[in-house]
């Protein structure tokens, strides 16, 4: 038995001796395939960073092509309007507008009422001052005064009776009296007749041209129905306002010049006759009077028109048109074209550069500047809205804007 179990324990001694082996070449193949394991990681590694590196590499190449490229490119040169800035004579002046209205105007009428008996002008007519133009029917009122002028001068033969009788005495100084009184109230019934019996005849106030005729023959005429219009209009008077501040520069006989808008291509010379001592509380304007020649009659009563008053001497502005300007809130811009030489062509190779500029006075297109831009230097005066600083621009003036000190649109 003692064999047996020494054998036992040799046999148990001789497994745990091969177990021990196994888990000896165990470890060994493990430390066996530890590096190759890392090798392959390192080279995974290795591959992702090329393969990222490649990838930001290509893309920063496209990038800086993309760049080259668009550095290469430039943008076509806008065409625009562009004119050379100059001095004009600029007089300073007041401007406003007015209306028109006669030196004397009436539209007539009469006093009392009753039935056209005659007329006596036509529509248009000149008349002469106290010429007779219309009669009402008056045989009642005639036939009345002839009646009135029978006792009037009756009382003036008593009258003179008496008073041959009272200087002999042979009447008394009370039949005397009374003969007087008879005899002046028989003359003012006369005359009061006389009066209503003028009443009923039209006569032209004063010297003037007649308007179209409102009434007919044989029409019932109410008091105070407009028959016709009588305007004198040479001269005639234009009545405009001005503010303010602007009454030390104005004086009577200042010379004034008159625009209406019947006569685009005329003007009409005048002078201040009247300055109204009152000033407007609620506008603060002044009332002001021009008196105009009108030997012609062109100029009607009732015309707008526009007046310009020369108030000090002729300056000298560089002008512009009006559309070379750009307003903003932090000022107004103009663009200037800078000649840059030649491109690569040969071609006249031209830039634009924007600046700030002072206005003036505006007249008609035209504007003053009074500080930015000097005499000679060349403008853009159509197509700003597509330029910024630097652009290069072509310059084409087929449809350069007009800038007239009075212009006169076509439509007009």
């Amino acid at each position: 038995m003692i064999d047996d179990k020494g054998a036992a324990m040799d046999q148990d001694k001789r497994q745990d001796e091969r177990q021990d082996e196994r888990q000896d070449e165990r470890a060994a193949m493990i430390k066996k395939k530890r590096p190759s394991t890392t090798r392959r990681m390192v080279i995974m590694l290795l591959a992702v960073g090329i393969v990222l590196v490649c990838i930001f590499g290509f893309k920063a190449f496209v990038a800086i092509k993309i760049k080259e490229f668009m550095s290469a490119m430039r943008s076509p040169p806008q065409t625009v309007s562009a004119t050379a800035a100059h001095f004009s004579s600029w007089q300073p002046t007041i401007d406003s507008v007015g209306t028109l209205r006669a030196v004397r105007g009436a539209d007539l009428s009469l006093e009392v009422s009753g039935v056209v008996d005659s007329i006596s002008f036509n529509s248009g007519d000149d008349v002469k001052e106290g010429a007779a133009l219309l009669k009402l029917r008056s045989d009642d009122d005639a036939a009345k005064l002839e009646s009135l002028q029978a006792t009037a001068e009756l009382s003036e033969l008593t009258y003179r009776r008496d008073l041959k009788q009272f200087k002999i005495q042979a009447v008394s100084q009370a039949t005397l009296d009374t003969d007087t009184a008879n005899l002046k109230n028989a003359k003012a019934q006369v005359a009061q007749q006389q009066a209503i019996l003028d009443k009923k005849t039209l006569r032209a106030p004063f010297a003037g041209h007649l308007g179209i005729r409102a009434v007919d023959l044989g029409q019932y005429l109410g008091a105070g129905t407009a028959i016709v219009t009588l305007q004198a209009l040479d001269p005639i008077y234009l009545d405009f306002f001005v503010p303010q501040q602007a009454i030390d520069r104005l004086r009577l006989g200042q010379s004034v010049t008159v625009r209406v808008d019947a006569f685009k291509d005329q003007t009409f010379d005048g002078e201040i006759s009247a300055i109204n001592p009152k000033i407007d509380a609620n506008t603060r304007n002044v009332q002001i009077r021009a008196k105009l020649q009108n030997p012609d009659r062109i100029l009607l009563p009732g015309m707008y028109a526009t007046v310009d008053i020369d108030v000090s001497a002729a300056e000298q502005h560089v002008t512009l048109p009006a559309t070379a300007i750009t307003y903003n809130s932090f000022g107004n811009t103009i663009y200037l074209v800078d000649d840059q030489g030649k491109d690569e062509q040969g071609h006249p190779k031209l830039t634009v550069r924007q600046v700030f500029v002072k206005t003036g006075a505006t007249r008609g297109d035209q504007i003053a500047i009074l500080d930015g831009v000097k005499n000679g230097d060349t403008v853009v005066v159509a197509g700003q809205m597509k330029l910024r600083n630097g652009v290069s621009v072509v310059v084409d003036n087929k449809l350069l804007p007009k800038f007239d000190a009075h212009p006169n649109p076509a439509d007009q």
